[in-house]
């Protein structure tokens, strides 16, 4: 994962109660991996989440994949 891509995604205590979000946002990685897992692709997370970038989107994959 690219330092440009982890940058994207903050944790703070006061901020959904830590959970991983996308920069500037309250929106989790969580909500993105949930729909991701349904099925839906980037385009169709960005029609639900408009505030968000195309990069914010993989950040979140990317994300879970440091996880595994």
């Amino acid at each position: 994962m690219s330092s440009g891509t982890l940058s994207r995604i903050i944790t703070h205590p006061g901020i959904r109660s830590g959970q991983p979000v996308i920069r500037g946002t309250r929106t989790t990685v969580e909500d993105i991996l949930s729909l991701a897992a349904a099925g839906a692709s980037t385009a169709d997370i960005l029609v639900d989440f408009p505030w968000l970038a195309a990069e914010d989107v993989e950040a979140a994959l990317q994300w879970k994949a440091g996880d595994d």
